[in-house]
């Protein structure tokens, strides 16, 4: 293909627009990535558009294309039933601009995917490309040559409008799903305080290979391991926290007390094998690992969400979890709780509370006073490959 303007390539403020094997680089660095590791399908999503875009097949960039072919929807497949790949791209989008404004900050190529369609744009940027700080604008330079006191006055002015900038921000109406749930959590001012639970571990020491360990040879490991999923969710919850500007504090297993949970806003990451079970076991709804098959009760009573003959190195084509969002009356703080039955419900659990695209496609039909009341939400997962999709919401429950 020649080195012509390529569908959705453009440049900023004038440079010659990157060449397809400078993409090509910048692909392969994103979907490396620390956001785009964890998501086979948002990697699957954004290498297809980016090399059909190269290919000049731009045009046939279309859900039920995209639908099929990335997502091995079938033929009779319809949008408006299905909304995996809108979903998606906004999964997508979100993760593009957390890789550049972090790791990505200063590559010289950058690949968005604009709202409102499915086909990447590519820009380059003129300071970056070769190096350089970025440049002065005009009016400031302008500015800086000026007498001292005309300065002062510009910068008071600026300062002020920046004052009002933010205080209206601060104060502004939650207007996306993701604002709306965590309002209740965040609007106060002490810090979020993210749990992430120890799972037991049994270990034998002293059994040398070959042999069959006995009941007495088995030592209970109770403080050493987390979860995977769960460490995903951790870091998803930070970096959302981050990115809001809110204080926050991660502890780990049995570094969190009860008193801990009284001090303000905490959310308890797979809490559901965990000294904190007797919290979550009074909620309507709960992972009882107890029961076999395990799975979710409803006020005690079992349910068809549970994963009979799960294998014992938990290793599932699918997965339960529970998205709760509570008032607690033993702590008296907002609890946001987050468990699968394994890892893969809590990764998926955690990828829904930090997705203002998932939280909006999962409360559609929920009362127009949600934000204010305690919820939960039964979420089903498939795990395809060792990773769980995008997760659906099959029950919620406000009060």
């Amino acid at each position: 293909m020649s080195q012509g303007q390529i569908p959705g390539m453009k440049a900023e403020g004038g440079p010659a627009p990157p060449t397809e094997e400078q993409i090509r680089e910048e692909l392969e660095r994103v979907l490396a990535s620390h956001e785009f590791r964890s998501s086979k399908r948002s990697r699957d999503f954004l290498r297809y558009v980016v090399e059909n875009t190269l290919a000049g097949r731009a045009g046939l960039l279309k859900e039920r294309t995209i639908g099929i072919e990335v997502f091995g929807r079938p033929t009779s497949y319809d949008p408006s039933d299905d909304a995996t790949v809108r979903v998606k791209a906004g999964e997508v989008r979100k993760r593009l601009g957390l890789y550049y404004s972090s790791e990505g900050i200063a590559h010289s190529v950058r690949i968005d995917l604009p709202s409102g369609t499915y086909v990447p744009e590519f820009h380059t940027s003129p300071a970056r490309a070769v190096g350089l700080p970025l440049p002065v604008s005009p009016a400031l330079y302008s500015l800086s040559r000026r007498p001292s006191a005309r300065l002062a006055v510009a910068v008071a002015a600026f300062s002020l409008t920046a004052i009002a900038a933010l205080a209206w921000w601060i104060g502004r109406p939650a207007s996306t799903a993701l604002d709306q749930f965590w309002f209740p959590v965040l609007r106060g001012n002490s810090p979020v305080m993210v749990c992430a639970a120890y799972v037991p571990v049994w270990s034998t020491p002293g059994v040398k290979p070959g042999e069959n360990p006995r009941l007495q040879d088995f030592v209970s490991l109770t403080d050493q391991f987390v979860g995977g999923g769960d460490l995903i969710a951790t870091s998803r919850l930070a970096a959302l926290l981050t990115r809001l500007k809110r204080p926050y504090r991660v502890k780990v297993g049995n570094d969190v007390s009860f008193p801990d949970l009284r001090t303000g806003p905490a959310v308890l990451v797979g809490y559901s094998y965990t000294r904190w079970r007797e919290i979550s076991a009074q909620m309507r709804y709960f992972i009882d690992g107890s029961r076999d098959p395990v799975g979710i009760t409803d006020n005690g009573q079992p349910t068809p969400w549970a994963l009979p003959g799960l294998p014992a190195d938990r290793h599932t084509t699918e997965d339960y979890a529970i998205v709760s969002r509570v008032f607690h009356p033993d702590t008296h703080a907002m609890l946001v709780e987050l468990a699968g039955i394994t890892q893969y419900g809590t990764d998926a659990a955690g990828d829904l509370v930090t997705n203002s695209d998932l939280l909006a496609e999962a409360l559609r039909g929920a009362p127009p006073d949600w934000r204010t009341k305690n919820l939960q939400m039964v979420l089903h997962v498939k795990v395809i490959d060792g990773a769980p999709t995008s997760p659906k919401v099959v029950k919620t429950y406000f009060w």
